[in-house]
C-alpha cells in the first residue's frame, strides 16, 4: 500500500539529504541570483526595458545554474544531458513566467526595477526548487522520499 501524501511529505521533510540538497539548490541559486541581477543592471544601464531586460539576465542565469545543478547539486541523479536539460529549461520558463507577473506587479506597485526583481526572484525561489528536484532531475524511480 502506498503511503499518503502526508506521510510522504513529512518523511521528505525528515530525510537530511533533502535538506543537504536544498541547501545546495539555495547555493547555487545565490550564484544564479547575482549572476541574473548583475546582467539585469547591465541591460537596464543600456536601455533595455525592464521585461526585456529580466528575460536577457534570465537566460544567463539559467544556463549557469543548469550546469552548477547538474555537476553539484543532482550529481546522483544524471540522465541524458539534452533531455534533462531540456526538462530544465522548461521548469526554468514556468519560473519566468511567475518572476515576470510577480516582477510587473510589483514594479506596478511602486517598487524600484531592481528591487523588484530581487524580490520576485526570491519569491519563485520554492516552485523552481520544487519543479527541478521532482522534474528536471528526477529518478527514473523516486523513492519514499521527495
Amino acid at each position: 500500500m502506498r503511503a499518503s501524501a502526508r506521510n510522504r511529505a513529512g518523511v521528505a521533510l525528515r530525510a537530511r539529504r533533502n535538506w543537504e540538497q536544498l541547501g545546495k539548490f539555495c547555493a547555487v541559486g545565490a550564484v544564479g541570483y547575482v549572476v541574473n541581477l548583475g546582467v539585469y543592471a547591465g541591460l537596464l544601464h543600456v536601455g533595455l526595458h525592464y521585461l526585456v531586460a529580466a528575460t536577457g539576465s534570465f537566460l544567463v542565469a539559467v544556463s549557469s545554474n543548469y550546469l552548477l545543478n547538474r555537476l553539484w547539486t543532482f550529481r546522483d541523479r544524471r540522465a541524458g544531458i539534452a533531455a534533462q536539460g531540456m526538462r530544465f529549461f522548461a521548469v526554468s520558463l514556468a519560473s519566468l513566467g511567475a518572476n515576470l507577473l510577480v516582477l510587473h506587479v510589483l514594479i506596478t506597485l511602486g517598487l524600484g526595477k531592481l528591487v523588484g526583481q530581487a524580490v520576485a526572484i526570491v519569491l519563485v525561489t520554492p516552485l523552481n526548487f520544487v519543479g527541478n528536484k521532482l522534474w528536471s532531475f528526477r529518478r527514473r524511480t523516486e523513492p519514499d522520499t521527495v
